[in-house]
């Protein structure tokens, strides 16, 4: 009875800077070296080929990760108002809500510069897939 091994592979997943090479052979020959004798060779050079590049995945996640940003953006506004609104009903306890609310604040603001620089990286990949499609924009200011 041999027992069989199952193995669940949760960190042992292709990288996505890992690209397949190819090897390409060149003729060989016969090289005669310095002392009279000579032999056989023959020469290999390894390429890196580029993996075709998919617009519309690329697309699809840079609109996703814009909207995670316009969400935190939204959960930390809004946990701001709440820290604010705490403030004023706990005057004990104000100072540590004012800090609060001003760290949510900037977390907000910097989930929202997030989901911006998304936005603009969507729209980067949808003209590149345009481009590639051989659709022409025509810029005229």
């Amino acid at each position: 009875m041999a027992e069989e091994h199952r193995h669940h592979h949760l960190f042992h997943h292709k990288e996505e800077n890992e690209r397949p090479s190819e090897v390409v052979y060149s003729e060989s020959g016969y090289v005669q070296s310095g002392e009279g004798f000579g032999a056989y060779s023959q020469t290999a050079e390894v390429f890196e080929s580029e993996p075709p590049v998919d617009y519309e995945r690329e697309e699809k996640e840079h609109k996703h990760k814009e909207h995670l940003g316009e969400v935190g953006a939204i959960a930390a506004g809004a946990f701001a108002l709440h820290e604010k609104h705490k403030a004023k009903k706990d005057p004990e306890h104000a100072h540590r809500h004012k800090l609060e609310e001003e760290i949510a604040a900037a977390a907000a603001v910097g989930a929202g510069g997030y989901a911006f620089h998304e936005h603009h990286e969507k729209k980067e990949a949808k003209h590149e897939a345009e481009e590639v499609e051989g659709k022409k924009h025509h810029h005229l200011f």
